[in-house]
């Protein structure tokens, strides 16, 4: 789906995979934060996915007044999760409203796995 604003000077169509891309790169960034996860629907297994892919794992529905964004990630062990998942959802939610200029009303981050290295 397309988002279109319209304004004096013309039309702007902002695509969910660009609103996808950005939440992603802003999330994968944050302390850790392993990867953007996809579950296989068949199966149910759960897969960190590379870098070129994660839009995968992030899911944007368009609203008359703004957007909802769900995303799916991995953390590292030993991380509060509470405190990831918060911190995502202000990055992604101030990132997203001051670089698109959307007005972002959920930010749903689902932990979908947790990396243990030995």
């Amino acid at each position: 789906m397309v988002l279109k604003t319209s304004g004096e000077l013309g039309e702007v169509s902002i695509n969910n995979s660009v609103i996808a891309e950005i939440a992603g790169a802003v999330a994968t960034k944050c302390y850790g934060v392993v990867g953007m996860a996809w579950r296989n629907k068949k199966d149910g297994i759960v897969n960190l996915l590379l870098p070129d892919t994660i839009t995968k794992g992030i899911n944007v529905t368009v609203q008359d007044d703004g957007v909802i964004i769900e995303m799916h990630i991995i953390v590292e062990y030993g991380i509060n999760i509470n405190t990831i998942c918060k911190s995502i959802v202000n990055r992604v939610r101030y990132t997203i409203e001051n670089s698109v200029g959307l007005k972002v009303n959920q930010v749903n981050v689902r932990v979908e796995g947790v990396r243990v290295d030995e």
